[in-house]
């Protein structure tokens, strides 16, 4: 299984499922993040943690944490 957080900068993806439960799984899903969207990895912070993004065209910054739930293709 690849999860965002395995995609390279400068790449792109799409996302095929989400994991996690509850709160969690609708914070995502309110950020704009469903199935079937394509995200494309701007940058990475130093140590991996925020990665942003570019999604619906606007930017997003998601913890790593976040971006491991989030299934992509």
């Amino acid at each position: 299984m690849k999860t965002l957080r395995d995609v390279a900068v400068g790449s792109t993806a799409r996302v095929v499922k989400l994991h996690g439960e509850g709160p969690v799984k609708r914070r995502i899903m309110d950020m704009g993040i469903t199935k079937g969207v394509e995200i494309f990895v701007r940058k990475v912070a130093p140590l991996g943690d925020p990665m942003e993004l570019n999604i619906r065209d606007y930017e997003l910054s998601v913890r790593k944490a976040d971006a491991e739930m989030i299934e992509v293709e």
